[in-house]
């Protein structure tokens, strides 16, 4: 036998195995397109596998991969350490998806930047019958560390999730306009944290009731019906940001976990990831596949948090206002998929607002950014929740209802995605049951939320169960434009005219004054209700006002002018109990084609 067929020894088999997985590694399709991590993680490798782990330094690797000067100083750049938090990112994604059943793992632990190397044991050498041959004492130690880190509850389908909630952080800066930051950076963590799998996350509006308010972890946590509550702070002075963060046990107010991260606001997303691998350490959990971390700069992050924090400060108006930072986010940066979403998401529902004039290119604006979205990130539920928003919005209700299912896939803590499918689809086709199966799973893991518990009411208003929507009204917030008009509406239902009529009076809202014109004339008040449909600018005020007099005529003509919205605006109100007269009228069934409505 000559030399060079000899077998290999031990050592040169451990090495070639290294170069194995570091080419798996770096043909996946993450690194085959970052040529910058594919350089630094090739870089360590090999300095390794050379024996040159002396050389594996921060000043030398700056210079040596990110063509640093030789008199760079990490004081004042910090780029190997923001690059090697990507690294460790790109890894962590790599084998929650493509290398998964990869016989071997490269991995750069924290706090240097020398890999590591190890075997992955394999699944029939775990799943070893009773009647076979034991294993060796080394490889039970390192299987019994396996179950240890991933949790007893893999291995026990009955488990249920364990229920978490993340309270707004506290924004700790003197410039009360970084307030925007504490709150986007909340909830891209409840984000981030929902699609981890076995955490049953509640989502950002039910989170946010606690804004402002006195601190009680126990109190907050049987209001939220969750097992953990995670809260902290964030102060962003210049270039820097500090976030404090704590994992509270809720039954006896027992903090399990705590930590500082003091780093350059270029690190904002590694924190948040920092943060959840924590939470996932410390509650023994196992990473979701699919997941993601994001690449951009701090100007694009920066704008995205304030399109994410708009909505939950301002409500429909803030999602209105969310259109310009995230077209300033994609302006800078435009690969960055979260962006382009949240812009589908606002056209989308800009696009359905009174009054009816709209730029001529908004519904290309959300179809470009609804798509561009999912082509970025396939795997990000909220890229394709937008895109089902999109599909909704022309109508084509077999592709969006597709899109929302996959986004529910990819996401099933994210409540807006349950509310959004049962409020823009299903009951706008008149498929009410359906819809309240979808809300009852939103309110579950979005238990204080306005938004759910008003589309549950209006769905319960639709089949005539007029008692318990009054009880989904009693849930809003007392101080919601809308909630006044949802507990009339229960009234108009049950036909307490008179109740009715004094809840809707002083309310401003044109909504609400189409309901009182309906409430004036179906109690014989018809010359009020008259007055009340000239006055009217809008279309859905009339189509109220006319439906109570009995005009199905004028009725008709209201809803037509609606259809300049599209069709879920007039799905939306023929479903609604107040219009039930009209649609047995064969002129309906003319008006639902026009639209895009099927019959």
């Amino acid at each position: 036998m000559t030399l060079s067929s000899a077998p290999m020894t031990a050592a040169r088999q451990e090495a070639q195995a290294f170069r194995d997985e570091l080419d798996r590694i770096l043909s996946s399709s993450g690194f085959a397109r970052n040529a910058r991590l594919s350089a630094f993680l090739r870089f360590l490798v090999e300095r390794h596998l050379d024996g040159r782990d002396e050389e594996i330094k921060e000043s030398l690797i700056a210079v040596e991969v990110f063509g640093r000067k030789p008199d760079y100083d990490p004081r004042v750049d910090s780029i190997v350490r923001t690059e090697a938090g990507r690294l460790r990112a790109r890894l962590t994604d790599y084998y929650a998806g493509e290398g998964n059943q990869n016989p071997s793992v490269i991995e750069v632990p924290k706090g240097g930047y020398v890999p590591q190397f190890r075997h992955v044991i394999p699944r029939e050498l775990r799943a070893a019958r009773r009647s076979g041959p034991r294993m060796s004492a080394a490889v039970a130690v390192i299987a019994l560390g396996i179950v240890v880190m991933v949790g007893w509850w893999r291995f026990d389908e009955r488990h249920q999730p364990i229920r978490i909630a993340v309270l707004p952080l506290e924004n700790l800066s003197q410039d009360p306009a970084h307030a925007y930051f504490a709150d986007g950076l909340t909830d891209e963590l409840i984000r981030g944290l929902s699609i981890i799998e076995g955490l049953a996350v509640r989502s950002q509006t039910s989170s946010f009731a606690f804004q402002g308010k006195t601190r009680n972890v126990r109190e907050a946590g049987r209001q939220l019906d969750v097992d953990y509550i995670l809260e902290g702070s964030v102060l962003r002075a210049g270039q820097r940001l500090r976030i404090n963060a704590q994992l509270v046990r809720v039954r006896d107010d027992l903090s399990v976990w705590s930590e500082s991260f003091e780093r350059d606001l270029t690190d904002a997303i590694a924190i948040q990831n920092d943060i959840s691998s924590s939470i996932v350490n410390h509650l023994r959990l196992q990473l979701g596949r699919g997941r993601r971390r994001y690449e951009t700069s701090v100007e694009a992050y920066d704008f995205y948090l304030e399109g994410r924090a708009l909505p939950l400060e301002h409500g429909l108006h803030g999602v209105l206002e969310s259109i310009e930072p995230f077209e300033r986010a994609i302006a800078k940066d435009p690969t960055f998929a979260p962006a382009y979403a949240g812009l589908a998401a606002a056209y989308a529902f800009r696009s359905i607002q009174f009054p009816l004039d709209h730029p001529l290119d908004e519904l290309d604006r959300m179809r470009g950014a609804a798509n561009r979205a999912v082509e970025l990130d396939p795997l990000l539920a909220e890229a394709n929740a937008a895109r089902a928003l999109a599909y909704a919005r022309d109508g084509r209700w077999d592709d969006a209802e597709a899109s929302f299912h996959r986004a529910i896939e990819l996401d099933p803590n994210r409540s807006s995605t349950y509310a959004d499918f049962a409020l823009w689809l299903l009951s706008v086709l008149g498929r009410n049951d359906e819809a309240l199966g979808q809300l009852r799973i939103a309110l579950k893991t979005d238990p204080l939320s306005p938004d759910v518990h008003l589309a549950l009411a209006a769905t319960l208003l639709a089949t005539g169960r007029y008692r318990d929507a009054a009880a989904e009204c009693m849930k809003m917030v007392a101080n919601d434009p809308l909630t006044k008009q949802c507990l009339a509406r229960t009234k108009l239902g049950e036909g307490r005219m008179e109740e009715a009529i004094s809840l809707l009076k002083n309310d401003p809202n044109p909504q609400s004054q189409g309901f009182l014109g309906y409430a004036y004339a179906r109690s014989g008040r018809r010359k009020e209700a008259e007055v009340l449909a000239d006055h009217a600018v809008l279309a859905n005020e009339q189509a109220l006002v006319f439906a109570g007099l009995g005009d199905t005529t004028r009725t008709l003509d209201a809803l037509n002018r609606m259809g300049a919205l599209g069709a879920q605006r007039v799905g939306m109100y023929l479903n609604s109990p107040e219009l039930a007269a009209v649609r047995n009228d064969p002129r309906v069934a003319e008006l639902r084609a026009r639209v895009g409505l099927p019959n």
